[in-house]
């Protein structure tokens, strides 16, 4: 019987996540993932403070940032790679009074520090934006797809990795410990994304499964090294390739891409570029949001050492390493929990 601290179902964003505060902290950990979830997988991974449709402050961001970049750059040196890019964000301006609500914005006291107050003008033939754009700062991308690997990587080279699909029938819970077929935990984390729907301790979280997909263009002609929005993101990846995202379905829970996705990428694509592009890649994935746009993050009503990190919607790579030492000092420090991520949230309505 091998012991452990934790046993982490998920290893997205939300449990590598987790696994950090784990590191941190001298604490023992496995980790279970069958790779089944694709939502960190197919994430833009951008880090923005501001939401650009409403021209309005991000929840807590200055405090996610805070917690978010650091622990990046530390998985950067630990494991030698590349993760974290800076990239400024320009959000396209329709008209001249959305100018006008920028700079109203900028002089709100948790925007001044993220909103640009010069206005950019655009000097880009590819690029159709006669009103120019605002810049957002301290923004930038997350390369999730190699975070996520190079973390894999290395907890199967420390032995913590067990690439399976995970039983729940399995899970023997006691006062003090919880088992998972051959290994016993203080403590188990469900980190599962959207698997969480089929998870019999806590499939009664309201948990609301929002399909994306995202395209990849080649278009050598656009020529940015920034982040550009409008009624799409543009992310440039290098070599003339760009990430175009992403849609919003509700109804549709499969992680097949589809046409009509695709479709309206390209439409409202054409709507911000005017030069040719052509689409080489398309992926799909199922984000796990909540209705109120906040994470679910707490410990079971009876069970005391079964405990869910998840919910992070589409901002998981500002937002999970905030959730994630909220449980971590829920857990081990006895802290109260922030109760607007805290799922007794749903409990007290019922």
């Amino acid at each position: 019987m091998k012991q452990v601290d934790y046993i982490i179902v998920g290893s997205g964003i939300a449990g590598i996540s987790f696994c950090e505060q784990l590191k941190a902290n001298n604490k023992t950990f496995v980790v279970f993932d069958d790779a089944s979830q694709k939502s960190s997988v197919v994430a833009g991974g951008l880090y923005n403070p501001v939401v650009l449709r409403r021209f309005t402050s991000v929840w807590k961001s200055k405090e996610q940032l805070d917690l978010a970049l650091p622990m990046y750059q530390a998985i950067e040196k630990r494991l030698q790679v590349k993760l974290d890019y800076k990239l400024p964000v320009y959000r396209k301006f329709a008209s001249t009074e959305e100018q006008n609500n920028w700079f109203t914005a900028s002089d709100k006291p948790l925007l001044s520090p993220f909103l640009s107050t010069t206005l950019g003008k655009n000097n880009n033939e590819a690029i159709q934006a006669p009103f120019g754009f605002g810049e957002v700062l301290h923004s930038g991308k997350v390369d999730v797809k190699t975070l996520i690997n190079a973390y894999k990587e290395d907890l199967v080279k420390s032995d913590l990795f067990y690439e399976e699909r995970f039983n729940y029938d399995h899970i023997h819970c006691t006062e003090n410990n919880v088992t998972y077929k051959n290994v016993m935990a203080k403590h188990l984390v469900f980190a599962e994304g959207y698997g969480l729907k089929q998870n019999p301790f806590f499939k009664n979280l309201p948990l609301v499964g929002t399909k994306g997909e995202l395209i990849t263009i080649a278009a050598p002609e656009i020529n940015i090294d920034f982040v550009l929005k409008s009624g799409v993101f543009l992310i440039p990846l290098g070599d003339d390739l760009y990430t175009v995202g992403a849609t919003y379905e509700w109804k549709d829970t499969t992680y097949k891409v589809t046409e009509k996705a695709k479709t309206e990428l390209i439409d409202k694509l054409k709507k911000l570029i005017n030069c040719d592009f052509k689409v080489v890649n398309q992926v799909a994935g199922m984000r796990p949001t909540v209705i109120d746009r906040r994470p679910l993050v707490g410990t079971h009503q009876k069970h005391k050492n079964l405990h869910v990190l998840n919910g992070l919607g589409t901002r998981g790579v500002m937002i999970g390493p905030y959730a994630a030492q909220e449980l971590f000092n829920s857990i081990e420090n006895n802290m109260a929990l922030n109760p607007e991520i805290n799922i007794t949230r749903f409990f007290e309505q019922n």
